[in-house]
């Protein structure tokens, strides 16, 4: 009572208030209170100021690496599109559907494609055919199974397996998994487009795995709990539960798998044979248009027919990659909005 006679508390709640209006703001905020609410107002007012300074530096920031990834994508598009105008004017359409490639043929140089991306269409989805199933499993039983010590020792090697350079990759595919495959299927070599499949699914394994097993991890413990709760096994936890939890994820890691096998090079020049003919099997040797371009373009006289047309490969290989990571982009979009 002593307070409410002498005054005090009417002065300590208005400067109870002065203080929540200096912190938040509002409609006295500029009043000056008394005591230390003047100086607590303006270092308030100084570190929101500094912090919108460094949100906009952010945002900034962001927007200009988005701006350059956007740029350094239109040039690369820009430069292999106009240097392959002029193949598309000297070489009718029709003749780049043709299966035979021969452009130093001394009677007609024949520009057809067909063979190289049967070929690179061949060795892409044997390799998805052998990564899929085996990724998913090592994530599966690194997110599910595997005792935390081993998920800690193993998935560090998984991810190792990135790192291995792709001339490497390819010496193994001469060494060891060519004359393993000649000895199975009795063929002269094992220089064909079922040791690239072998190679590059090696390749493309640690990209599947490693997101694979992050979207397993993400899943919300919840569905986890909730499906054993309901008289659920652990593999009908897994399978009809947590993976289709985190199709959004898996699908990303595979199409990421994918790009990565459609585009390496140096693994399928060393291992695959390089044949320019039409390819009826995966025992057949084959040249994928990555390693075509590779192995004609340090040679080929610039501003040839020749010259143009490796351009032109190159674009049409830009073209499938950039429908490739489209198609997962809608499936992703599907995926998403059936989860909200």
């Amino acid at each position: 009572m002593r307070w409410f006679r002498k005054g005090k508390w009417k002065a300590s709640s208005s400067l109870a208030f002065d203080l929540i209006e200096a912190y938040w703001g509002g409609e006295h905020g500029d009043k000056p209170g008394p005591g230390e609410a003047r100086p607590l107002q303006s270092s308030l007012l100084k570190r929101k100021k500094l912090s919108r300074r460094k949100e906009s530096a952010i945002k900034s920031f962001f927007f200009a690496n988005s701006l350059l990834a956007v740029i350094v994508l239109i040039g690369i598009f820009g430069i292999l599109l106009a240097t392959a105008i002029p193949a598309f004017r000297e070489i009718p359409l029709a003749e780049f559907a043709q299966k035979t490639w021969d452009p130093t043929s001394p009677e007609k140089p024949v520009y057809g494609l067909l063979s190289m991306i049967v070929s690179t269409l061949m060795v892409t989805v044997g390799a998805l055919v052998i990564a899929i199933p085996v990724g998913l499993g090592v994530a599966a039983y690194l997110s599910d199974v595997a005792h935390w010590r081993v998920r800690e020792i193993v998935k560090p090697i998984v991810e190792i397996l990135a790192g291995i350079p792709s001339v490497v990759t390819g010496f193994l595919g001469i060494v060891l998994f060519g004359p393993i495959i000649a000895k199975l299927f009795h063929t002269g070599n094992g220089l064909n487009a079922a040791n690239g499949s072998f190679l590059l699914a090696i390749m493309s394994l640690p990209t599947i795995i490693s997101i694979s097993e992050d979207s397993l991890t993400a899943v919300p413990s919840a569905y986890s709990e909730a499906s054993p709760a309901l008289g659920g096994s652990r593999w009908q936890t897994l399978v009809r539960v947590k993976i289709p939890a985190a199709l959004s994820g898996i699908i990303a890691s595979i199409m990421l798998g994918m790009g990565r096998a459609i585009g390496e090079t140096m693994t399928v020049l060393m291992a695959t044979g390089n044949a320019r003919s039409f390819p009826h099997g995966f025992l057949d040797s084959v040249r994928t248009m990555t390693a075509n371009i590779a192995i004609e373009l340090g040679e080929v006289p610039y501003y040839t027919t020749h010259y143009y047309a490796l351009f032109a490969v190159g674009l049409i290989l830009f073209i499938m990659t950039f429908i490739v990571n489209l198609i997962a982009d809608v499936i992703l979009n599907k995926y998403q909005q059936r989860e909200l």
